[in-house]
């Protein structure tokens, strides 16, 4: 398959645990880190807090400093953020189609 390193450059980034939750949410609209972790429900503030650095190290998401007072920090889709979520909605219709539920 041609894109063997562009697929995996890819997942190297999306397929860790929660990065297109995250994605998915601020397709919505810029959020705070708060708003974040209740979207997500279940991630650690330590894990969420990963996966924003390496969100924005990719490029995909923007971090906002609002100096205040009081001191806010928000987060939003670049351009790159933005094309992605085509791709994210389609895995998402593939994943109700074809894979099974999970357990609880």
């Amino acid at each position: 398959m041609r894109g063997d390193a562009a697929l995996t450059r890819a997942f190297g980034v999306l397929g860790k645990r929660w990065s297109g939750v995250v994605l998915g949410n601020l397709g919505l609209g810029p959020a705070g880190f708060r708003e974040l972790a209740r979207a997500t429900g279940g991630v650690s503030d330590s894990v969420l807090s990963d996966r924003l650095s390496e969100l924005t190290k990719a490029g995909l998401i923007t971090r906002a400093v609002d100096a205040g007072p009081p001191v806010s920090v928000s987060y939003e889709l670049t351009p790159s953020g933005q094309a992605l979520i085509p791709a994210l909605q389609q895995i998402a219709q593939w994943a109700e189609e074809h894979l099974p539920p999970e357990s609880s």
